[in-house]
Parts: structure tokens; sequence; C-alpha cells
């Protein structure tokens, strides 16, 4: 039996819930001792500069600890010993807590980001990004098993041993929101952003994009969802761009429909060392949902999705608007970049990309 262990949010960060959906799918039993915390990643972050929250951060943390403690305890009195722990998504405390409470199990972090890498990106630098790294390290070093999304963050590992590439893929319901055909509906070329507006991601690259291939005679219409810290910059980029529309928010469970009623997710374009470490979760998810993926040229996501994506180089606006125009122009080509998606995504169910962690599993004698 494994348990799924920790203070993450499944619905805002979808990661977590993937690896645990596919384990279930490959007959594993997983239960889930959960109790989130209710911070985003951006907030986290943006404690970083401001140190003066952290103390509501800490005392979140301990409450939601102690109810985790209890539940560990629960578990032992019933005469349950997990062959493995699985602490979710943002788990650099979470797993210091795990390896103690389950000393006979194996104990797998899934070290989607690192904090320090992370917050470096966000603009951090000094004395804090050096303690995220500590932190980093910390929680590295306490699990037995490290779940990474690309090759190119296996590498920053201090022990690579423990390292296992399990891409992020997309849940059952991107999949359940794919229209029944790839051919796009009538009316101009449609487009999709979703995100946190965070340097990695590139919106003001997206937004002049789209302001260039508006220039240049190209037909699109646009939905751009998510507020953050490039907000204001994307927001000046684009101007007053007919057929551009804005949500701040749009809610977890309407994302996929609304998502695959678009011709085109595009996907990150920024240039940070980061940027070109990643393969975002709108990518596989856009592809599962049906739309086709324009996304920044860079190696990790190449190596994903190799020719079933269009690409444009990170941070160049005008490369980006070459390739909406291009689509803007046909059909087919919609037709066929969305067909190519689609096929592309079936490898990344959540049955598939558990597989690497499955066999690690096993080698160790912890998978049943």
């Amino acid at each position: 039996m494994i348990v799924s262990f920790g203070t993450y949010d499944a619905v805002k960060h979808p990661r977590v819930g993937i690896i645990v959906d596919g384990l279930r799918e490959r007959g594993l039993e997983v239960r889930e001792l959960n109790r989130p915390l209710g911070f985003s990643t951006a907030e986290r972050v943006r404690m970083l500069k401001q140190p003066w929250r952290l103390p509501a951060f800490a005392w979140r943390l301990l409450t939601c600890w102690i109810a985790l403690a209890r539940d560990a305890r629960a578990l032992r009195r019933a005469g349950i010993v997990p062959e493995a722990v699985l602490v979710g998504y943002m788990g650099h405390f979470d797993v210091l807590l795990a390896r103690r409470l389950f000393r006979r199990s194996t104990i797998v972090l899934d070290h989607l980001i690192f904090a320090g890498d992370t917050a470096q990106d966000r603009g951090a630098e000094g004395l804090r990004v050096r303690l995220l790294r500590g932190l980093d390290h910390r929680a590295l070093a306490a699990a037995d098993i490290v779940l990474v999304d690309t090759v190119e963050h296996l590498e920053m590992l201090p022990d690579r041993s423990k390292g296992v590439h399990v891409p992020v893929g997309a849940r059952a319901e991107w999949f359940d929101a794919r229209p029944a055909t790839d051919a796009p509906a009538d009316g101009p070329l449609s487009l999709v952003f979703f995100g946190l507006f965070t340097p990695l991601q590139g919106a003001p690259t997206i937004a002049e994009a789209l302001r260039r291939a508006h220039q240049a005679g190209a037909e699109f219409t646009a939905t751009i969802v998510g507020t953050g810290q490039d907000y204001d910059a994307a927001r000046a980029a684009a101007g007053d761009l007919h057929g551009v529309t804005w949500l701040d928010w749009v809610d977890a469970h309407e994302l996929p429909a609304l998502v695959a009623r678009h011709d085109v997710c595009l996907g990150v374009f920024g240039t940070s060392g980061k940027a070109r470490r990643v393969v975002p979760n709108k990518v596989y998810e856009g592809a599962a949902a049906g739309c086709a993926i324009i996304t920044g040229d860079t190696a990790p996501q190449r190596a994903a999705f190799g020719d079933a994506a269009l690409y444009a180089a990170p941070g160049d606006a005008a490369a980006l608007a070459d390739v909406i125009a291009e689509l803007a122009g046909s059909r087919d080509r919609v037709t066929a970049a969305r067909a190519a998606a689609a096929a592309a995504a079936e490898s990344f169910r959540a049955v598939d990309v558990v597989a690497p962690l499955v066999d690690r599993l096993a080698t160790r004698g912890g998978s049943a």
C-alpha cells in the first residue's frame, strides 16, 4: 500500500493527483493523508519578499502537521505500514515530517520545482535564494526516491541515483473535454493561454506576438486567463486588441472545457534558465484537450512533443507572431496540428507517466 502524504492541493496543483490516479489505474492501493495548506506557489514566493508573512505560514503548517501526525498514528494503530509514502508537490517541508513518521517506508518526494530556482526566477536573490537552496538540499536528502519532470531537472539533483523522470502529464478531465473532431470551428483561429504570469511563462512575449500578428493581418481571437507578476506588462504589450478576452480567473473544474473550445493552446516563452528546463502543465493539458500547441523552442519541450507541437524561440515575439499567422491562414494546418498534439498526448495519460515510478518501487520492493 502507498500513502500519498502532505499539505498539497491537488486542485490547484494537479501533479500529485496525476501520480495518484496513475498508481491506482495500475492496480496499486493508494491512501491519501492530505491536509491542504492553502497557500499557492505565488503566495509562498511572496513570503520570501515579505518575511513578516512567515509566521502565518508557520502556524498554518504546524496545524496541518498536527493533523497529519494524528492521521499517521491512526494508520499505525490499525497495523498498517505503507511500503511507500509519496510526498506531494511543494513538499519541501512535508518530506521532513514524512521521514520521521514513516521510518520503515520508502519516502518518495515529488520534487517538481526547486525552491531556490523558482524564487530566483521570480526575482528573489542573495540570502533568500541561498536559504531556499539549503531547503532543497535537506528535502532531497530526506527522500529515498525523487521524482522530477524533465531530464534537465534530473541533472540538477545532488544524487542522481535517487532520481526518476516522471513527466507531468494530464488528468482524465482534460482528455474527456476533447472535442469529437480535430477540425477547427467556423470563424477565425482561436487561441488560449492560462497561467500565473510568472517570468518563465513569458506572457509579455505572448501579448506582443498577438499584437504583431494582428498588425500583419492575421485573423484570430484569444482568451488570456490568469493574473500575476507579469500581468501588467502583458496588458501593456497587447494594447487595445480587438478579439482578445482577459479573464482574471476560471474555476479549475471549468478550465478543461474552456481550453477545449479553442484551436490553439499557448505554452511558455520565458528566457530564464528555469524556463528552459520545464515542460509546463498547460502544454500537456492543452494537447489532451485537443488543442494544437505552440510553445517555446526548448530542449525538454521538443523531447516531450517532437514534431507534434509548433515552436517559437523563447522571448521572440516576432517568431511567435509568424507561427500564429501561419495557422490563422490555413484551416488544414490547424486540423493537422490539433491531431498531432492529441496523438502525442495519449502517451501522457496518468497510467503511462507513472510507469518509471512503478518500476523503481518494484525494484525497492515497495510496489504492492
